[in-house]
């Protein structure tokens, strides 16, 4: 079993307007997911440092930020795209993601192996504008295409508030969408606006939008997830 989750952190700032990292840490604590794709999890200027200083998550969770490999130094993100691992997951290969964009948006992928099932993951943080986050969803399937042949998970903000069309019938395909629930706004939820697809490989056993009362202040956007049974294992 695999437990994924997708959140975007809003650069750790809460609904009381402050930052706060040790708070996201908690609720990524209390999501205990062996994948997590996080949004604007880098500062917006500057060394786009991130929100989370790196030392804290060794020191204060589970987790361990995915390297880039791009050379800023105290960044864990793309565009704000990151991903984390459980401490333990192994991570073969990690790199970022150049989208068709005017913002400066992009998404993540990496190879891991959890618990002997090798995997690919994309985090994502799509564009405001329909047209764009079509062709930013088009240059990220023709990405999994190109790469080797390995069950798929695609998780993020797609910024779609309709249920269906656009980059949904984009991405799904050949990806299915699981059915996570309301995430946007955390005060009161209406949209859909964070997404998880999967490839057919991978079942979804059960999903759900996280609520706890950490989660309802952390962000202006709830955590997703979903656990996933592999229908083969590959070493």
């Amino acid at each position: 079993m695999i437990k994924v989750a997708s959140y975007n952190m809003r650069k750790g700032i809460g609904l009381d307007r402050r930052r706060d990292p040790g708070r996201v840490l908690a609720v990524l604590g209390e999501l205990d997911a062996d994948i997590v794709a996080l949004q604007e999890a880098d500062r917006r200027f500057g060394t786009r440092a991130s929100a989370i200083p790196p030392y804290m998550f060794e020191e204060h969770s589970d987790y361990v930020p995915v390297d880039l490999l791009d050379g800023r130094a105290h960044a864990i993100g793309w565009h704000g795209n990151a991903l984390l691992v459980r401490k333990g997951v192994e991570v073969e290969e990690s790199h970022a993601l150049h989208l068709p964009t005017l913002e400066p948006r992009g998404a993540v992928a990496a190879t891991v192996c959890v618990d002997g099932t090798r995997l690919r993951v994309v985090g994502m943080h799509l564009d405001i504008s329909g047209l764009r986050r079509r062709h930013q969803a088009r240059a990220i399937l023709d990405h999994v295409d190109a790469g080797e042949n390995l069950p798929t998970i695609l998780m993020g903000d797609c910024n779609e508030w309709r249920n269906r069309g656009g980059c949904l019938a984009d991405f799904g395909t050949d990806h299915r969408l699981v059915d996570t629930g309301h995430s946007f706004h955390s005060r009161r939820p209406v949209a859909r606006l964070d997404r998880i697809f999967a490839s057919p490989e991978l079942e979804p056993v059960d999903a759900g939008v996280h609520q706890s009362a950490l989660a309802l202040r952390a962000s202006d956007h709830l955590p997703i997830w979903a656990r996933f049974r592999t229908e083969t294992h590959n070493a």
